[in-house]
């Protein structure tokens, strides 16, 4: 998975490389020595992690919507990626209410557009697009969701996710068959946390931003549970199924599910209090919650698949995700400095990929 001679000058595209997940993957990639081209439209957070640990010196960037076709395509064909990363969306659920046409076009119609790009690569190129946890029907079911269950969702944004799947499966049979120099694999990860995230309607964002000025924070559903899920964790399965992708051409068009083990689902006050063990002052108060729209109280993912398959499963317990990430937040609030937090950010990858081969071997 991170082995630098795999990755060494390896022409890494990512679209969405400004948001949170984004910066990461494309820090990653860089430190392992791939040169990586990123698409974005904008920079979606302010503060930005993107500033703080890449900044426009340390990769390729280019300003382009996704939703714009023709650049796109030029993107793609000028570089001629050996892999692409699709991250790019509109991936905040509240969002895709209040502008549900900008999610479809983004969702459905940006995931066309590059799978449309790479239909005029004339080279051998693997692509992971990343779908979301969302695009399962949501039935409340306990088992987890597999690979196999049905897609779809209430909301804009988890319909949007179900409609690109559809999307990415006819573009496979139609095109991209066996015998394509294309491979395709399709990421799904549950809720994803981790230092920088500072997106909008966030559990986790919103507290940081709130307990950074000594604020309070209104909770609204503490009782609401999540395959809470470190960055780093779901960055992995993506970065290990572009390697098994291009060693093993059999799970070419497949599908897999990157989350916690299915034991690691906990609520939203599990989380606050296992985050107030490491930042003691945080506060907070439950409100009574008066819902505009329709949100999920239970999701899980069942990783059997991409354990088997590709022998991946989660590394980190629930309390080493919260301590990873209320660290981050504190070292960033306490020195601001982008050196210190690039050389931050550095260690927790390496202290991540040093946890995941000392358990793998028991």
């Amino acid at each position: 998975m991170t082995n630098k001679k795999f990755w060494k000058n390896k022409t890494v595209l990512i679209t969405g490389h400004t948001g949170f997940k984004g910066s990461w993957l494309s820090f990653w990639l860089k430190t392992l020595g791939a040169k990586v081209i990123g698409i974005s439209f904008n920079i979606p957070t302010n503060p930005s992690l993107f500033k703080i640990i890449i900044g426009n010196q340390f990769i390729r960037n280019y300003k382009c919507d996704i939703k714009n076709f023709p650049k796109l395509r030029n993107i793609v064909l000028k570089h001629k990626p050996d892999f692409v990363f699709h991250l790019a969306a509109q991936a905040l659920v509240k969002k895709s209410y209040l502008n549900p046409l900008l999610t479809w076009n983004s969702n459905l119609l940006g995931t066309v557009n590059i799978l449309e790009s790479l239909r005029h690569l004339k080279k051998n190129c693997v692509a992971v697009i990343v779908t979301s946890d969302k695009s399962y029907k949501n039935l409340e079911i306990k088992r987890g969701y597999t690979e196999k269950d049905q897609l779809g969702g209430y909301d804009p944004y988890s319909a949007s996710k179900g409609a690109a799947e559809f999307a990415i499966r006819s573009f496979i049979k139609s095109f991209f068959n066996k015998k394509s120099k294309v491979k395709i694999g399709i990421a799904r990860a549950g809720n994803v946390i981790g230092g920088g995230d500072w997106s909008e309607d966030r559990l986790l964002p919103d507290c940081i931003k709130s307990w950074s000025d000594g604020k309070k924070v209104n909770i609204r559903n503490p009782n609401s549970t999540r395959p809470w899920q470190h960055v780093l964790e779901a960055l992995s399965g993506y970065i290990l199924l572009a390697v098994k992708l291009k060693l093993n051409t059999k799970i070419h068009g497949e599908a897999f599910n990157f989350g916690p083990k299915l034991s690691h689902n906990y609520s939203v006050l599990a989380l606050l209090k296992e985050a107030k063990k490491i930042w003691p002052s945080i506060l907070w108060s439950i409100i009574t919650n008066k819902k505009k729209f329709k949100e999920s109280n239970l999701l899980k993912l069942n990783c059997n698949k991409a354990k088997k398959v590709m022998n991946w499963q989660s590394t980190l317990s629930f309390n080493e995700n919260i301590k990873m990430t209320v660290n981050w937040y504190r070292a960033y609030y306490i020195n601001k400095d982008p050196k210190k937090m690039k050389k931050f950010s550095k260690n927790q990858i390496i202290e991540f990929t040093n946890l995941v081969k000392k358990r793998s071997k028991k």
